[in-house]
């Protein structure tokens, strides 16, 4: 029963992925789907409704997020931090080699922050507006953003990410870095070469446009509209936590706004929720968007999807899946593990509740330290390579790129890719001693 639940599920996943429908109708299936499985095993409509709250309440932080990325990036907008970056990068950077600074800005700032969400909604925003103004690809330059931001969503010291499998391995966050540091070195090269060569063709496309005189006519630039992507930088080099260090972000965006472009009071509601909008056309197609609205949909999949959690937990709906995946790693446990993890991202459409469930598949492989780099080099990062996955959706809405930009993320590929070939294949020390006892 739980492999035909599992099964109808995924099926309508596949069924809106190849219809082009909205995922959010295959989210709500799922709930069915699940909710009737909860009442064939015997639990009452008040049980499994507990469960669902249950499961809801662990995102709220993630909710609270949200909610501030939407207006961080309408006020970023607004108030000229977009435009005077904009501005400045065109005059510096050559065409060809912006792919490759791409990624490099959006791997130091998602290291400084240890958020995709936070880096995406600021560093991803810049980038994905400068490469609109260069006329480079959006599927291109979106790929290296959302490369960037995972790179350091793993790996930062801030990451939640990184402190969740440290926490559910029980091992050292400061080892486990290390690790990661050291198993990330060739797919990063790899990376960088890929985007560096992807990048060449734009060398020859003549001059760039004059993007300065283009947003004067809309927005006062002014080098103090640096200070909200400024504070970013600082606050999080301190090790403030993110909502803190969108929060002051946010409140210097809003002070400009007001006093340089000379806002009003009466017009925040408006742009707060739907987002930083412009009469001319051009304008509006390099700086339009943002806003607590295109942060709903993004919402509306976290509640559904983890409301899963709390009825996966209470059922055992996976305890059977559980034994596949260890006669699967039996010789080798990464193969395993991504496996796990893939079905789970698959699953979850989020980031958090796909590693909770690919370490309740996954814990009698390993030991801790050799577990907690397999679920980095796995469900933490391809998760976002799923199209309606939250982890991949929200990246991508809040910096503007398209869902195809999926297929350019280099990174997210070569990791697992690189782990896979490189991976002993052994049993470890922990299933020997498990198998004994």
């Amino acid at each position: 029963m739980e492999t035909t639940a599992l099964l109808l599920f995924l099926g309508a996943l596949l069924a809106c992925v190849i219809l082009k429908l909205e995922i959010l109708w295959a989210l709500a299936a799922g709930y069915v789907i699940f909710f009737l499985y909860s009442r064939k095993k015997g639990f009452s409509f008040r049980e499994i409704f507990q469960m669902s709250w249950k499961g809801i309440k662990t995102v709220r932080n993630v909710l609270l997020l949200f909610l501030f990325i939407g207006m961080l990036t309408a006020l970023w907008r607004a108030c000229g931090t977009i435009a005077v970056i904009i501005t400045a990068c065109v005059h510096v950077l050559q065409p060809s080699a912006f792919v490759l600074f791409a990624f490099w800005m959006n791997c130091g700032v998602s290291v400084l922050t240890g958020t995709a969400f936070g880096t995406a909604a600021t560093m991803g925003v810049i980038c994905m507006s400068i490469a609109q103004a260069m006329g480079l690809s959006p599927v291109l330059a979106g790929g290296a953003v959302l490369s960037g931001v995972f790179f350091g969503d793993r790996c930062s010291p801030v990451s939640t990410s990184a402190l969740l499998v440290s926490e559910l391995t029980g091992t050292d966050l400061f080892q486990n870095i290390g690790r990661m540091v050291r198993s990330a070195l060739v797919p990063f090269l790899a990376a960088c070469a890929v985007y560096f060569l992807l990048g060449l063709p734009a060398a020859g496309e003549g001059a760039l446009p004059d993007v300065g005189t283009l947003f004067a006519r809309g927005l006062v630039l002014h080098w103090a509209a640096l200070l909200p992507a400024l504070l970013v930088l600082v606050l999080a080099a301190f090790r403030m936590p993110v909502k803190r260090v969108l929060a002051a972000s946010i409140a210097a965006a809003l002070a400009l706004y007001l006093t340089l472009q000379q806002g009003s009071l009466s017009s925040l509601p408006q742009l707060l929720f739907f987002g930083f909008h412009l009469e001319d056309p051009e304008l509006e197609a390099l700086l339009g968007g943002g806003g607590i609205v295109s942060m709903l949909r993004s919402g509306a999949i976290v509640c559904l999807s983890s409301s899963y959690a709390g009825i996966f937990e209470k059922t055992g709906l996976l305890r059977s899946l559980q034994t596949k995946v260890e006669g699967l790693g039996a010789r080798r446990a990464f193969p395993a593990v991504l496996a796990a993890g893939t079905a789970a991202s698959l699953v979850s459409c989020n980031q958090t509740l796909a590693i909770l469930l690919t370490h309740q598949l996954c814990v009698n492989l390993e030991e801790g330290p050799e577990l907690a780099l397999d679920l980095e080099d796995s469900v933490v990062v391809v998760a976002a390579l799923v199209p309606w996955s939250i982890a991949a959706a929200v990246p991508l809405s809040s910096a503007g790129a398209p869902s195809a930009s999926i297929l350019a993320a280099c990174y997210l590929y070569f990791l697992p890719l690189w782990r896979l070939l490189s991976s002993k294949s052994v049993k470890s020390a922990y299933q020997t001693s498990t198998t004994d006892s």
